[in-house]
C-alpha cells in the first residue's frame, strides 16, 4: 500500500540527509541527496494536485450552496404568494421543496468547511516541503563544497 500524503510529507520533512546517506551504504551520498530532493519535488506535485482537487470541490459546493439559497429565496416568495392567493396546493408543494433544500444546506456548508480545512492543511504541507527542499539544497551545496576542498593537513602533492 502506498503512503498517503500526510505520512509522506511527515516522513520527508522529518528526514535528514545523514539518515538517508547512512541507510544507503553502496550509493554515492550526492546521488542520495539528489534523489531526496527529487522525492520532495514529486511529493510537492502530488500535494498540489490534491490541493487543486480540494479547491475545485469547495468551489462546486459553494456554487451549489448559492444555487440552493437562490431557490430557497424564490420558493419562499412563491409560498407567500400562493398563501395570499389561497392556493394551498401550490403553497404545500413549495413548502415541501423548501424543506428539501433546507436539509441540503447544512451538508453543503459542512462540505465547504471541511474543504477549507483540508485546503489550509495542504497549503501548510506545500510550505513545509518547500522549506525542507531549500534546506536539502543548502546541505547538498555544502556537501559539494566540502568535497571540492583539498584535504586539510597535506603539504601538497607527493612526488
Amino acid at each position: 500500500m502506498s503512503e498517503n500524503i500526510t505520512q509522506r510529507v511527515s516522513r520527508i520533512v522529518s528526514s535528514t540527509f545523514n539518515k538517508l546517506v547512512d541507510a544507503t551504504e553502496n550509493m554515492a551520498p550526492e546521488m542520495v541527496m539528489e534523489e531526496a530532493i527529487r522525492e520532495i519535488d514529486q511529493a510537492t506535485d502530488e500535494v498540489r494536485a490534491e490541493l487543486g482537487r480540494i479547491i475545485a470541490q469547495a468551489h462546486l459546493a459553494t456554487s451549489r450552496l448559492n444555487e440552493e439559497n437562490s431557490k430557497h429565496d424564490d420558493l419562499s416568495r412563491k409560498v407567500k404568494l400562493a398563501v395570499e392567493e389561497g392556493r394551498d396546493d401550490l403553497a404545500e408543494a413549495a413548502v415541501s421543496q423548501l424543506l428539501d433544500i433546507e436539509s441540503q444546506i447544512p451538508v453543503l456548508e459542512s462540505t465547504i468547511a471541511k474543504a477549507r480545512e483540508q485546503q489550509k492543511e495542504l497549503e501548510n504541507y506545500v510550505d513545509a516541503l518547500a522549506a525542507r527542499r531549500r534546506e536539502m539544497k543548502d546541505e547538498l551545496a555544502q556537501y559539494r563544497e566540502a568535497m571540492s576542498e583539498p584535504p586539510a593537513g597535506g603539504s601538497g602533492p607527493v612526488a
